[in-house]
């Protein structure tokens, strides 16, 4: 039996036709009415499908030979990598410090054993192998007149989604099958060992320079063109990867950490350069219908969702699923946030104990209050104004506020978009690999990264004669804003494992709100400790093996199938 990976493999190659699903030909954004989106239904769902499920068109339909002939073949079939964007909710933060679920996490708490199969490998390369296969045809377009531009702008957004797909892949596994090529079923490529790192990454940076140069700007592209990957969207996600890359490297001591942080530095700087981004005026918008679309210049790539419920193409349903409790706040996130005056609350005179759940709020940061619920917000159909956390789901005594609106509750869809790169994210890329280059970062350049995000905060700016005078060691500012800027949007458990504190940070008690009895009341009784907080797991039964978990393992039966594979260390 074939692994995943394999299955698609073989059955492309089997499948003569111009290897996509056969809805392709028959999907019309105009018959959907739905104007402006790039919509993921526009294929048969891709991930975890089994070959013979896929429906073949006849040859004298639909071949090779008559489909690569146009621009909107190219962009059809570009479109099919689109839904490999990942969706709503974010539950990868219960990886982390800052989230905890229902129960336990095997990744956060370090239990997990090595899988037989793992999507997280798996489907990464059916992108990769879509990616190729576009790479591999577009040209043919050129054949009837397409010009080349337009061509090399489809292979721009194939290049993108196949660096895409080997960063999640690099991030968790470090050595991975290197495969640039749409291979047959007995292509011995497919039994190879696992390339390099650092090849791997390699590529990555010659697909998004290929992307950077060729694909159209923001302001080109339009309302028209909203949501498809622009050049500023391939700056960011190169000073995403280069930053992950240049901290794992220093903090793990392997390569050249140099290296990528220049490179995190310059495509940020390139990004910021760019003048089609900024800030968006409110931070609690970021995450509700006020925040989307082209007049939101913050949103560099987003995962696009139907419009209404008459056309709900795709839809979700996160306000529901974060109040049953599939990412609660904790108390470590909550400790982050900063008092208005620029300090944390054992350094700060406006940090008084609070007395009520309420009062925890005062005088913080205002991008505490929109992203955790506070007595007195709009909630739920059936509680129109939010009182207390239920302990029964947010069981850490902080519930998640992000993507909350009323009516999608009571519809039990919401098309709130998912911003999966945003300007904040490059402002903070640009100043975490200055100050890790030079062991410094200028007041000047707080202001124009750092101190931004503080001001839309409502938080006092950071400059380095304030850090000094309040003994404030100016890298934890920097990681601290990145920690509370992009709070449960699935960063924390990445940079734990980039700067090599896993270790430090996951073994420890996984802490809650303070127990107040009278507001909490009785229904449910947790487990606090000696200060009165609520515990959620204790540290006897958390453990991070620095030998191991900062690789992830490599699924059981990729390496029955691959015998060149070889599994990560004491996995």
């Amino acid at each position: 039996m074939k692994s995943s990976m394999t299955k698609i493999v073989t059955h492309w190659d089997d499948y003569k036709p111009c290897e996509i699903p056969s809805d392709l030909s028959k999907t019309n954004y105009k018959q959907m009415k739905i104007k402006y989106k790039i919509l993921s239904m526009v294929f048969v769902s891709t991930i975890g499908f089994n070959a013979c499920d896929v429906v073949r068109l006849p040859e004298t339909e639909i071949t090779d030979q008559t489909y690569w002939r146009s621009e909107n073949d190219l962009k059809m079939a570009a479109n099919y990598l689109y839904t490999f964007l990942p969706g709503l909710p974010v539950t990868s933060d219960i990886w982390s410090d800052d989230a905890f679920a229902i129960g336990p996490n095997p990744i956060s708490d370090g239990t997990r054993l090595a899988p037989a199969t793992d999507e997280s490998y798996n489907t990464p390369y059916l992108l990769i192998r879509a990616a190729n296969n576009i790479i591999e045809k577009a040209p043919n377009a050129l054949e009837t007149g397409v010009n080349q531009s337009i061509v090399d702008n489809y292979l721009a957004e194939a290049r993108f989604f196949r660096a895409w797909a080997y960063f999640e892949l690099v991030k968790r596994y470090g050595d991975v099958p290197l495969i640039l090529t749409t291979l047959a079923e007995k292509d011995e490529k497919l039994f190879a060992p696992a390339d390099s790192r650092e090849n791997v990454v390699n590529v990555i940076y010659e697909d998004l320079d290929f992307a950077i140069a060729n694909l159209r700007t923001p302001s080109m592209l339009g309302a028209a063109g909203y949501g498809r990957i622009a050049n500023t969207t391939a700056m960011a996600f190169k000073s995403r990867v280069a930053l992950f890359e240049g901290t794992f490297s220093k903090y793990h001591k392997i390569g050249d950490a140099n290296r990528h942080l220049n490179i995190a530095l310059a495509a940020a700087k390139a990004c910021m350069d760019s003048g089609e981004h900024d800030l968006f005026n409110s931070y609690f918008n970021l995450f509700q219908y006020a925040g989307e679309g082209r007049a939101n210049r913050e949103n560099i790539l987003v995962k696009q969702y139907g419009l209404s419920l008459t056309e709900s193409v795709l839809f979700h349903n996160v306000q529901r699923l974060l109040e049953t409790g599939v990412a609660n706040p904790t108390k470590a996130l909550v400790d982050s946030y900063l008092m208005q005056d620029g300090l944390p609350i054992e350094k700060s005179p406006l940090y008084k104990k609070p007395t009520t759940i309420l009062e925890d709020f005062n005088d913080r940061d205002l991008r505490m209050s929109a992203t955790l619920f506070k007595k007195g917000d709009p909630y739920i159909g059936t509680l129109p104004t939010f009182n207390v956390p239920n302990l029964s789901f947010q069981r850490t005594g902080y519930a998640n506020r992000r993507y909350a609106n009323v009516t999608d509750w009571q519809n039990s869809r919401s098309f709130m978009d998912y911003t999966l790169i945003r300007y904040a994210e490059v402002l903070l890329n640009y100043a975490e690999a200055k100050f890790e280059l030079e062991g410094t970062i200028s007041d000047q350049e707080l202001d124009i990264t750092i101190n931004r995000l503080r001001t839309r905060g409502g938080v006092t700016p950071l400059t380095r004669a304030f850090a000094a005078q309040h003994d404030l060691d100016l890298l934890q500012e920097i990681r601290r804003e990145r920690r509370v800027e992009l709070a449960m949007e699935g960063f924390r458990y990445w940079d734990l494992i980039r700067w090599k504190i896993a270790e430090i940070e996951l073994p420890k008690d996984v802490l809650g709100n303070f127990y107040f009895r009278d507001e909490f009341g009785s229904a449910v009784t947790p487990d606090i400790n000696q200060d009165n907080y609520i515990v959620l797991q204790r540290a006897a039964n958390r453990r991070f093996d620095p030998d191991k978990d900062y690789l992830w393992p490599l699924p059981i039966n990729e390496l029955g199938l691959n015998p060149s594979l070889n599994q990560n260390p004491n996995w």
